[in-house]
């Protein structure tokens, strides 16, 4: 199967997958992903299972005991196959199932399946060396990685997000720093893009800033988020205002989950 596809896809390394995340919800029991190689060498992952924690600074822990109030998805998917082999520009569908899905009660349920890429034993381009104090010479080998969120709703599932504490950090004149706290309530993980327009004292609007697929998963209530404006453009971040919008895209539909403003001084 030939590369290409024009749905947004999750990179690392050389693999691309599409979708970025898959959700079982309603009557839905099956989902396909397409995994693509879009490097030069022939490459072979291993696809596994995980469990993630989020932390409120948006990084992970690789966790086995579920937090309170989070619930794990892996017992109830299936998926092969199990690893891939893909030469350059070629691509596999990976098909997820859901099963026993009669034991899950209200709520959601969420992993992470996880790609690893398996390093070539003769690796074709030129190997990492470092050599220490004593002489001895070690060889890397970068091993990449990814994963997506495997979710599964059941039930009356509802999450709202609302925009706090924002704040601009402007003592780089050429690269200021916005901060923001995304405020999650319900049973439910939002799921979305971040944009970032500069609304002069005429009215004008510029986009400055852009985060695209900004989660913020149950069970955590709270995640902090720090964006760079783009100050190419000469704006006067002294004047004016800032006006944050996050937005979750439902087929050919934008959906505007909240928006703050911070005006400018």
């Amino acid at each position: 199967m030939l590369l290409g596809t024009p749905l947004p896809a999750l990179a690392q390394g050389n693999l691309l997958v599409t979708p970025m995340r898959v959700i079982f919800d309603g009557q839905k029991r099956t989902e396909e992903l397409n995994l693509a190689n879009s490097g030069k060498d022939t490459a072979r992952y291993v696809i596994s299972l995980i469990e993630i924690r989020m932390n409120k600074d948006g990084t992970f822990d690789k966790i086995s005991e579920p937090d309170s109030g989070q619930q794990f998805a892996s017992k109830h998917l299936r998926f092969f196959p199990r690893s891939v082999v893909l030469g350059p520009n070629e691509a596999q569908v990976v098909k997820v199932q859901l099963t026993r899905s009669s034991q899950l009660t209200t709520g959601e349920y969420r992993s992470h399946l996880y790609f690893r890429a398996v390093p070539n034993e003769k690796p074709l381009g030129e190997p990492i060396t470092l050599t220490d104090s004593n002489g001895i010479s070690v060889k890397l080998t970068p091993v990449f990685g990814l994963s997506i969120p495997v979710i599964i709703r059941v039930g009356e599932t509802t999450a709202s997000v609302r925009l706090s504490d924002l704040s601009l950090d402007s003592a780089r004149p050429e690269a200021p720093q916005l901060s923001m706290v995304f405020n999650r309530t319900g049973n439910a993980s939002v799921y979305g893009d971040v944009t970032v327009d500069y609304i002069s004292p005429q009215g004008k609007a510029t986009l400055v800033a852009m985060a695209r697929g900004m989660a913020v998963y149950a069970p955590n209530q709270q995640r902090n988020l720090h964006l760079w404006l783009n100050n190419k453009q000469g704006l006067d971040y002294h004047k004016g205002r800032l006006r944050v919008t996050y937005s979750v895209k439902r087929k050919t539909v934008t959906d505007r989950m909240t928006q703050a403003e911070l005006q400018l001084r």
